[in-house]
């Protein structure tokens, strides 16, 4: 049995980490300039132990990163997700795979959307073009030993909505406030 362990794009990290780092740097610079009066450390302690926090708290989310996987064989899927929770789905619980292209917002632009569907038509595991790629997304269904549909068209969320909306997370599902 092939076992595939597949991980979400290493580029992620540096994606989200140089905004995160452009936009904390200078708010704790300000904090500094605020709160200093002279003669006194505590705001250079106050602000260090801040600085401390928000940097234990990048680093234990680069980690819960770096550990998210999905292994994925002719047995089923093992998904070991970014909050720490393993789930697993049997491959007797999997009827297919299904490829959508998804517009992001209001523009043109789509992304690739990967569902492993059950009999209910429900989806048990998905992957999103904006963490994993176009490759990794390929190997999904021979592993599994499943079909693959992909549709054609581009669809939006409101179309996916209406059409499927077991594919969707529980937040994605929500009633819309007009």
């Amino acid at each position: 049995m092939t076992v595939r362990t597949l991980r979400p794009r290493r580029t992620l990290g540096w994606s989200i980490g140089l905004p995160l780092a452009t936009l904390v740097l200078p708010l704790l610079g300000v904090m500094l300039w605020l709160l200093y009066r002279p003669g006194s450390t505590t705001p250079f302690v106050l602000v260090g132990v801040l600085a401390l926090l928000m940097v234990a708290a990048v680093a234990a989310a680069f980690l819960q990163y770096r550990r998210t996987q999905a292994s994925i064989s002719s047995a089923g899927i093992v998904e070991r997700g970014f909050f720490g929770g393993t789930r697993t789905v049997a491959a007797r619980d999997v009827a297919g795979v299904l490829r959508v292209q998804l517009y992001r917002g209001a523009s043109n632009d789509t992304s690739s959307q990967l569902f492993v569907i059950d009999h209910r038509g429900h989806c048990v595991f998905r992957m999103r073009g904006g963490f994993w790629d176009e490759q990794t997304m390929d190997l999904v269904a021979p592993v599994l030993g499943v079909d693959e549909v992909v549709r054609d068209e581009p669809v939006t969320m409101a179309e996916l909505h209406s059409s499927d909306p077991g594919l969707l997370y529980w937040f994605e599902r929500r009633p819309r406030l007009r």
